[in-house]
């Protein structure tokens, strides 16, 4: 993990060192995406079958692609007790947070007499997207359903690749029974990668079209929700997860190194960065790092990520390290300063901020309350994390008086005749006779 001294730069040229990043995908991958997307239309459930084997080396069969109540029924059984406790625990406290975020209708009477407000109404079919690949990922589900059962959605398909669907499926049979709501309709699918969000997207014979596509997932499965967006809703356009911990030497060098590992350790893209105020301090958090790596049971997957991408970056005061933090924008951000409640109000752009040295990373990952989809590089200069508004959306209404009409018609009239269009006026003016 390399140390960078930046401590010569003033907090105006903070912001040019650290480049805004742009999730961009290669050629090869916007081609296979493409392809694969184009041919989930033409054959369905064929293709479905056909890049499952291609891709997860399993051939299943057209009734094999869902799965079934008896399988879930079957898998519970071998579910340990304590796992169902954690995610019982996980889904009360993730649906606790999310009620306190449901929006409301409103409206109000103008000097008019116009009544004017906004309405909500849910999105009705999501699908919900949970990786494979280097582990398995069930704490996704309940960070990824329950803000939507709060919301009010009543539709939700499930697709994961064929080796881990048994956890997604048990937690999909569990999930609204521990959320109070009885009527969600869960459809799980043994389907992963690009195929499966093109299932989502298009409808298959197997699959219902949905409206909105959640979830996080590897490079080919972003940029196929980025070629969906428009024909469906999507959460975001996700990068590889990562982590900025701002370190001013008053906490154990041993716990900063270890949250840098929790982030690594998720795949080789992960960013683990950290901001320190001393070379000291620096070289303390590496030397913790190196030594906590050495004993890793991911330990070369954790080797590759902070080699390529983990950075410890020393500025010369909390002014400049603002200044990186809000120009990097991390998904989680970690305040490991002695008083991070007087460093929290300068943070404008993070995805989820942990403050102080007790609130590692994990507890929003699994247990906190905050749904842990959130955005990346440097997306959280304009996104916000998933949260019950994700799954809503509203309607403008408008109800104008007779005084209303009377009064605002001619501003209406005016504007429609500078823009050439005779009927918009003439829509007025007849309201206006009548």
């Amino acid at each position: 993990m390399k140390i960078k001294d930046i401590s010569r730069l003033r907090k105006q040229e903070i912001g040019s060192y650290f480049e805004r990043q742009r999730t961009t995908f290669p050629e090869d991958v916007k081609k296979s995406v493409a392809e694969i997307i184009n041919d989930v239309k033409e054959r369905g459930d064929s293709a479905l079958i056909d890049f499952t084997e291609r891709f997860d080396g399993v051939r299943l069969k057209k009734e094999e692609l869902p799965v079934t109540e008896e399988e879930i029924e079957e898998a519970s059984r071998d579910v340990p007790v304590d796992f169902f406790d954690a995610i019982t625990v996980a889904v009360e406290r993730v649906r606790r947070f999310h009620e306190h975020s449901i929006p409301k209708d409103w409206s109000f009477v103008d000097e008019y007499g116009d009544m004017l407000g906004q309405r909500y109404s849910v999105i009705e079919r999501v699908g919900v997207y949970i990786p494979g690949g280097t582990a398995l990922y069930p704490s996704s589900l309940v960070m990824t359903a329950v803000p939507a059962i709060v919301a009010g959605v009543r539709d939700i398909t499930i697709i994961s690749p064929p080796g881990s669907f048994v956890s997604p499926s048990v937690l999909a049979a569990t999930i609204g029974k521990i959320s109070g709501v009885s009527d969600v309709a869960f459809s799980v699918f043994r389907i992963g990668g690009v195929q499966g969000i093109a299932a989502l997207g298009l409808g298959t014979e197997s699959v219902g079209k949905v409206d909105k596509i959640v979830g996080p997932g590897n490079v080919w499965v972003a940029c196929a929700k980025k070629e969906f967006f428009g024909m469906v809703d999507i959460d975001m356009i996700a990068g590889p997860s990562e982590v900025l911990v701002v370190a001013d030497g008053s906490v154990d060098p041993k716990l900063t190194a270890i949250d840098l590992l929790a982030q690594a350790e998720h795949d080789e893209r992960a960013k683990a960065l950290c901001v320190t105020f001393s070379k000291d301090d620096a070289r303390a958090i590496k030397r913790w790092v190196e030594k906590l790596t050495a004993d890793s049971e991911r330990k070369e997957i954790i080797e590759k990520a902070l080699g390529d991408h983990g950075r410890i970056y020393v500025v010369s005061d909390e002014e400049c390290a603002l200044a990186a933090v809000n120009e990097i924008a991390p998904e989680h951000l970690e305040l490991h300063t002695e008083k991070p409640e007087k460093f929290l109000p300068g943070v404008k752009n993070a995805g989820a901020i942990f403050i102080g040295s007790s609130t590692a990373e994990a507890f929003g990952d699994y247990i906190a309350g905050p749904s842990h989809v959130l955005p990346t590089g440097g997306s959280a200069r304009f996104f916000s994390p998933l949260s019950v508004s994700s799954f809503l959306k509203y309607s403008s209404v408008v109800q104008m008086s007779k005084r209303g009409v009377e009064e605002l018609g001619a501003y209406a009239k005016t504007i429609a005749s500078l823009e050439g269009l005779h009927s918009h006026g003439l829509s007025v003016d007849f309201r206006e006779e009548g």
